[in-house]
């Protein structure tokens, strides 16, 4: 510690008050104690609010002793008999105990003596600060080595399926196009050692054709992000396999996953595609929509067909989605599905709408099935698009529904308040048309039966549609027989 050299000159005058400022603001906590056997506090000021706050009873007239831990009275001691014997001063750790019965108070103090020695003046500092960041810091550390530590096993999870796996896998900078990883797999199916294929360009060992093909792969890949296949072959064309290549991103670079599948056999020697990936191509080009969901309709997968009428770019952002993000009426249509496919496992021409993200309305059709015993239980969903079929209905039928059937099939597709209006006036029409046919269509008789006025009657008629209205001799009045 230095003091200073010209205190005298400078501090002189300084008196009492203005000295008991300057030890508040210096310190959080000053304590004046009386050094008898058992030190006893006279006075104490608080320089931090929150520590004042913090400690509720009065230290006044109590012995210092008593409001510290055990461990810390020697340290008490210490104090007071270093200050009566000026040494010089020296900050100890002390402990008070909280008031409320929480966690103890950290306090660092340096004692020095006043008034001729007749009492030891105490400046403490606060250590709650430093113990809470000394707690976040080894909570952050010990976060970290649990982090390190997980991604360690990933990594060696990652690295053993990597090396054991029969499928050839090799990672490519989508950059400069050069092999990062090639596991064995891939090593042995395009001839070559496995450190070889690191830091060659891809694509090579195959022929001109496949070459271009695959470049154009990969250029399509980078700029859409969806998983691509091509059929390459090997430069002798002894072998024929399917290259499939995913997109992902790492830290600050983007990479490809190309996977090789072996096709079996010499080019040139006229085999298909295997069934899975025939059957999936099908899907994907087809022309109505197509998707696999998990049991709580997230997408896991959707073809270009519902893209289209989803108004997405790509397939991921659709993958993990709700299939109710899109599907008819929010809350509904979705749960109406869910629950018959639970019950019966299967569901055929469901009507109702996709909605586009940018506002389009597609009406459709919608066949289900549950796939509820395998080992991942799934949903899949064809998606018709019968948009042309409802307009070509509405050109050609644009009178009003004639039988209880045509209002059913319009539930779910107008409000219940239409529905009721449409059931009115579809009983409306009903009775006029059997009234006409029990009078023989004299309409004065009709309107008598109905007990309408011949003018009321007239109005429905025209509004309904039904007889000739142009000339009509029940224009005049009804003969005397009917």
């Amino acid at each position: 510690m230095k003091a200073f050299s010209a205190a005298k000159q400078w501090l002189g005058e300084v008196d009492a008050q203005t000295a008991a400022q300057f030890v508040a603001v210096a310190s959080d906590v000053a304590l004046l104690v009386a050094p008898r056997d058992v030190p006893v506090i006279r006075d104490v000021a608080f320089g931090s609010n929150e520590l004042a706050r913090e400690i509720t009873e009065d230290w006044t007239g109590r012995a210092w002793l008593d409001l510290v831990t055990i461990e810390s009275r020697p340290k008490v001691e210490a104090l007071v008999r270093d200050a009566l014997a000026n040494a010089p001063p020296r900050w100890r750790h002390v402990n008070h105990r909280s008031p409320s019965g929480g966690e103890d108070i950290p306090v660092l103090y340096a004692a020095l003596p006043v008034a001729g020695g007749t009492s030891v003046l105490a400046m403490g500092r606060s250590l709650r600060p430093i113990a809470t960041l000394q707690q976040r810091l080894l909570d952050a550390q010990q976060s970290m080595d649990r982090e390190y530590s997980r991604m360690r096993q990933a990594e060696t999870r990652h690295r053993l399926l990597f090396q054991l796996s029969s499928e050839a896998v090799l990672i490519v900078d989508a950059a400069s196009r050069r092999v990062v990883e090639a596991n064995p797999s891939s090593a042995r199916l395009l001839g070559a050692q496995e450190r070889a294929l690191i830091g060659r360009p891809f694509p090579e060992r195959l022929d001109a054709a496949s070459e271009r093909a695959l470049e154009t792969l990969l250029a399509t890949v980078r700029a859409t992000g969806r998983t691509e296949e091509t059929r390459v072959r090997t430069a002798d064309g002894a072998h024929e396999f399917l290259a499939a290549v995913s997109l992902f991103r790492e830290e600050r670079g983007t990479f490809f996953l190309v996977r090789l599948a072996p096709h079996g056999g010499a080019a040139g020697n006229g085999h298909a595609v295997p069934r899975a990936s025939r059957v999936l191509e099908l899907v994907e080009n087809g022309p109505d929509g197509f998707l696999v969901t998990d049991p709580d309709g997230r997408i896991e997968y959707a073809n270009r067909a519902f893209l289209d009428m989803a108004q997405l770019a790509t397939e991921e952002l659709a993958r993990g989605e709700s299939l109710e993000r899109w599907l008819g009426r929010p809350g509904v249509d979705f749960g109406l599905l869910s629950a018959h496919l639970k019950e019966h496992r299967s569901i055929r021409l469901f009507a109702t709408t996709v909605r586009g993200e940018y506002g389009s309305v597609t009406d459709v059709e919608i066949c289900a099935v549950a796939v509820p015993d395998a080992e991942q239980p799934r949903l899949g969903f064809t998606v018709r698009n019968v948009s042309h079929r409802v307009a070509a209905e509405k050109r050609v039928h644009r009178e009003r529904p004639r039988s209880v059937e045509q209002l059913t099939e319009l539930v779910g597709r107008v409000p219940l308040k239409e529905l009721v209006r449409e059931s009115s006036d579809m009983i409306e029409r009903l009775c006029i048309e059997a009234a006409l046919e029990l009078t023989g269509d004299n309409r004065a008789s009709a309107a008598e039966i109905l007990g309408l006025s011949r003018q009321s009657l007239y109005a429905k008629l025209r509004r309904y549609g039904l007889g000739d209205l142009v000339s009509t001799e029940d224009d005049a009045e009804p003969p005397a027989s009917a």
